[in-house]
């Protein structure tokens, strides 16, 4: 099989053996009987799924304990919103650089918000 590479924002390409493993496991995932995406958010299999790439993620970018991390969906437009509705705390503006394209929607997102 051709592998294209992808210079876009994202998704991003994915090593081959990572895709393999991906794969192999798509159907039962350790012997659950079920795919990942067929378990329940609340359930102990996703639920030790969830803890392990916390525990993976505060390791390898040395997240301190008294930080939380959060998996979102949303991708980068919703930070948009994240950043003025965390951040303001109450303020009534906030400073911006319209350099192209995205900080324009950063912009507009913002004045929803101050």
């Amino acid at each position: 099989m051709r592998r294209v590479f992808n210079f876009s924002a994202g998704p991003a390409a994915l090593p081959q053996e990572v895709l393999e493993k991906a794969q192999a496991e798509i159907l039962d995932w350790h012997d659950a009987g079920m795919s990942v995406m067929e378990m329940s958010h609340r359930g102990k299999e996703f639920m030790s799924i969830a803890a392990q790439a916390e525990a993976d993620l505060r390791e390898v970018m040395a997240i301190p304990d008294n930080y939380k991390v959060l998996f979102l969906q949303g991708g980068a437009s919703s930070q948009f919103a994240m950043v003025p509705l965390n951040l303001l705390r109450g303020k009534t503006s906030a400073d911006y650089y319209r350099t192209g394209s995205w900080s324009k929607k950063a912009i507009a997102e913002a004045k929803r918000y101050c």
